[in-house]
């Protein structure tokens, strides 16, 4: 009796799946002992990028010797300050409002709100010393990390000291922080993040439009300083700037850019990069100035450009920015005041603690500002009487979310990325010639360089199964790191065509767990899986930093916009690697297809568009352009690290896409950045470009988007189009 052919045919590809189905070892490292630590290879490649970027400028700093020397390194770092900070606004009315007084017996507070942009609103508290004659110094006082921000009772108590030693003192809400968080949750009571991610989740679609958000927490410090040279009270002479954590970098990076400034004492936060990267990692988003690193700036820089102004760095022993650092950059800028005549005006105050304000260093910071701000009286810390959190409350309902609204970080930059958006779109309309920049471009702002040497890659074992023989190779990196490879080769079907298959939760859950991968193999497809850094045995590792947020760290995307190494730099040489391993080891193989799943498609665009060895590119659920990632107020922080800093400004996904043309393309799947499968007209305003470019090419089959497939036919759709 005969079978059936349909019927033979699916019981071929049955008896198949039974042996694929079974749990195959794909991990590599559990063997190598030798590099244990390559789940965190992802960082210390960034990290080792930013120390090597560090070392010319010990050089530079070792020549400077006389005053015309530091006067020209002060010229030069105002400059490269001012660059990667980015251009600030004009200054508009600041509209401030006083929304209530409170009057203490030696002192008042005035409540206000004042608007450091149109419709940007900063809720500030200003103390005013009673019985001024004359006119007084002030102290503008930027807040570091807390929800309540300079109500906070340990901010309170030095704002306090510092009025009743007649100071005027503006404190202000920094943007995610006390009645301006951005992302408050009316039924929660609070935001949905702590601050620092209030901070860094909306910082990020800054770095995508090309910039950092420190552009807006220091144009509100330097509006704020406009405010109080707008007061009676304030002498304009007599200005100085305190600040602790992320108050103290604001003091240490506005203190530095505005001469207004007299008298500045960062308090908490002075290191240098070498320890920052070597300990905590980089910090928020508005601390990492875009390519501050490559251009050569450290903390350092930030006090020397100030001399021979006073400057007191404020530091404790146990801090997570590293004392050692604090020291070696005040070492480093005492030159700079010698230099300039004026040694004295350099302070350093240091106390055994962790991360916090002590007694000590307050009283030495009181101490400071009365003599530099010319203000003499007792320098003690006294215990005095603290407001409640509500008593300092500037808007009616404690929030401007349900209160003023106005804009935010996300709202602001969401009107530069629509302007970007147009300016592509724009551009697009002379397809050939916005083309022929496209690849240069994803070259430089991606930060990818192709690989000088390859190296030898190690053949790491063989194992016969029934159906398919899987081999393992390791694969040098382009840093310190091997890549881990595993490759599937079915005993029949065709031996010419080569699928580099690339999951976003790595290979063994590609291969082990989604079932794509053996699926191919199944029907015949030589397949190769392979785990790049952070992802799989590669990641991600013990070294995440504090801005963790929804599984991401977002302080190693930081390292990599100090730089200039973007992570999707990074990856897109190692996937040039992997291709040019099985070009050079697989010469069997006459044709690469690459296909990714997820994330991972922004990073495969990239190699495909610098090596062409990689003829065809298949896109399973991948996101569909950076600037859709900053238009959405909530999207996915797993798509983060797949994002190159300031594309938008010059290129997309869309772009990319479009290069690649005539080189057949499947898109299935695309997702919005909400990480919610994509509506038809999405997709079809997303892919418009990449669409009508394929759309002129003749004798191609070429892009085809699915959007609409069922998870269980993504492999029929896949095998359909290999045809």
């Amino acid at each position: 009796m005969k079978m059936n052919s349909r019927i033979f045919a699916a019981w071929f590809f049955l008896v198949g799946m039974v042996s694929l189905q079974a749990q195959d070892d794909v991990s590599l490292f559990k063997y190598w002992t030798y590099y244990s630590d390559v789940e965190n290879s992802l960082y210390k490649t960034l990290a080792s990028i930013g120390l090597e970027q560090l070392e010319p400028r010990k050089g530079e700093i070792a020549k400077l010797k006389t005053k015309d020397d530091w006067l020209k390194r002060q010229q030069l770092v105002k400059k490269k300050l001012l660059e990667v900070i980015g251009p600030f606004p004009e200054k508009t009315p600041l509209n401030v409002r006083v929304t209530g007084v409170i009057q203490r017996e030696d002192y008042r507070v005035e409540k206000l709100i004042y608007e450091s942009r149109p419709g940007y609103y900063v809720p500030s508290a200003l103390f005013i010393p009673n019985n001024i004659k004359g006119k007084a110094p002030a102290i503008l006082n930027p807040i570091g990390h807390s929800p309540a921000s300079f109500r906070r009772d340990s901010y309170q108590h030095k704002i306090i000291n510092l009025v009743k030693k007649g100071f005027v003192v503006l404190a202000y809400d920094p943007i995610g922080q006390g009645e301006r968080l951005q992302y408050y949750d009316e039924k929660l009571g609070k935001s949905i993040f702590p601050p620092n991610h209030e901070h860094s989740y909306p910082g990020a679609q800054c770095y995508i439009s090309g910039y950092s958000s420190a552009k807006y927490f220091i144009w509100d410090g330097i509006r704020g300083i406009d405010l109080l040279l707008s007061r009676p009270e304030v002498d304009p002479d007599r200005l100085g700037m305190n600040g602790i954590s992320g108050g103290g970098n604001m003091t240490a990076v506005i203190g530095a850019i505005d001469d207004r400034i007299l008298a500045a004492a960062p308090e908490c936060w002075i290191t240098n990069f070498n320890y920052l990267l070597k300990t905590e990692a980089p910090q928020d988003s508005e601390q990492n100035l875009v390519k501050m690193i490559a251009e050569g700036l450290d903390h350092a820089d930030l006090i020397e450009v100030r001399a021979p102004k006073p400057t007191l760095i404020m530091a404790t022993t146990r801090d997570f920015f590293s004392i050692e650092g604090t020291r070696e950059s005040f070492h480093e800028a005492r030159k700079a005041y010698e230099a300039l005549g004026a040694k004295e005006n350099l302070q350093i105050t240091e106390d055994d603690d962790v991360h916090n304000s002590t007694k000590k260093n307050r009283e030495a910071m009181y101490a400071f500002f009365q003599k530099h701000l010319n203000n003499p009286g007792d320098s003690r810390d006294h215990e005095v009487e603290l407001f409640t959190k509500e008593e300092l409350f500037v808007t009616k309902t404690g929030q401007l979310a349900t209160s003023l609204k106005g804009e935010t970080m996300y709202s602001l930059n969401k009107k530069v990325v629509e302007a970007q958006v147009a300016a592509l779109n724009e551009s697009r309309a002379n397809s050939d010639k916005h083309l022929s920049k496209v690849r240069n471009s994803a070259i430089g702002l991606s930060g990818f360089s192709f690989p000088v040497e390859y190296g030898k890659s190690i053949f790491s074992g063989r194992m016969v199964n029934e159906g398919y023989v899987l081999e393992k190779y390791l694969v040098d990196g382009s840093g310190d790191y091997k890549l881990p490879l595993a490759l599937f080769v079915p005993d029949t079907g065709s031996k010419e065509q080569l699928l580099l298959l690339l999951h976003e939760k790595g290979k063994d859950h590609a291969v082990n767990k989604e079932g794509l991968a053996k699926q191919l193999v199944a029907k015949g497809y030589s397949v190769l899986v392979a785990d790049l850094p952070d992802i799989g045995e590669m990641g991600p590792g013990y070294l995440r930093g504090d801005t963790y947020i929804r599984g991401v760290s977002y302080n190693k995307w930081f390292a990599g916009i100090l730089t200039g190494k973007s992570i999707v730099g990074l990856r897109a040489e190692d996937i040039v690697r992997i291709s040019h391993f099985i070009k050079k080891d697989l010469p069997e193989y006459r044709s690469t297809t690459a296909i990714s799943v997820g994330v991972l498609g922004s990073e495969l665009l990239h190699a495909a568009a610098f090596d062409e060895n990689i003829q065809k590119v298949c896109l399973v659920r991948p996101f569909m352009s950076y600037s859709n990632i900053a238009l959405t107020r909530d999207y996915q922080p797993s798509y983060i690290h797949s994002v190159v800093q300031g594309a938008i400004t010059e290129y997309d996904l869309p772009d990319l896409m479009a290069y690649l043309a005539p080189r057949k393309m499947l898109v299935i799947n695309p997702l919005e950045a909400n990480g919610q499968k994509a509506s038809r007209p999405k997709v079809e305003e997303e892919m418009a470009f990449p669409l009508k470019v394929y759309g002129k090419q003749k004798g191609t089959k070429g892009l085809a988007v699915e959007s609409n497939i069922e998870d269980e036919d993504v492999t029929t759709q896949v095998l359909s189009w290999l045809k």
